[in-house]
């Protein structure tokens, strides 16, 4: 089991192919997808749930205003920081296609403070740790991303957080493991 996996046996089984309802068929086969996630087979046993979250989680993470890499450092760091080895685990294979390395990846770990970071990407994290422990980003940190980022992109990142902090509480509390 992943170190930051909570539980060792899903709490809502994912669907199984024979399974699915004509309603989940449709949601979880649009665009025949060659593997369906267990993330998408548990939400889905919630159809209205997952089709109203869906065109939401498909803004933050393909429509987002933020570059890729620097999306995907705010998830990693979330996810991270709720403890969430689903939502983390996928999203190494995501951060490294957005850019990230190994060494980066293992760098979110250790958040703002680490030495690897410049400016920019000292204060992505800072955000992401500041909205987890306070719901609120500081004004020095709001100042730094503000004189990179436009007011879209300011929007972007707080939603990111916030959807991938929803998510890892849904994929924590409901036991969604890791694909084998």
């Amino acid at each position: 089991m992943h170190p930051l996996m909570r539980v060792g046996q899903p709490r809502i089984p994912p669907l199984q192919d024979g399974d699915f309802s004509d309603a989940q068929r449709e949601v979880l086969t649009r665009g025949n997808p060659a593997q369906i996630l267990n993330v998408f087979r548990t939400l889905a046993t919630h159809t209205d749930l997952y089709k109203r979250w869906l065109p939401f989680a498909n803004h933050v993470l393909f429509k987002s205003t933020l570059p890729p890499r620097e999306r995907e450092m705010l998830i990693l760091r979330i996810g991270h920081l709720c403890r969430s080895g689903y939502e983390f685990q996928q999203h190494i294979r995501v951060g490294k296609a957005a850019g990230l390395s190994d060494a980066e990846i293992e760098a979110i770990t250790e958040g703002p403070d680490s030495a690897r970071w410049n400016a920019l990407e000292r204060a992505l994290l800072r955000a992401v740790d500041e909205l987890h422990g306070d719901a609120f980003i500081t004004d020095t940190t709001w100042a730094t991303l503000n004189a990179r980022y436009d007011t879209n992109q300011m929007m972007d990142l707080v939603f990111a957080v916030g959807q991938y902090t929803m998510v890892s509480m849904a994929l924590n509390s409901f036991g969604v493991q890791l694909e084998r």
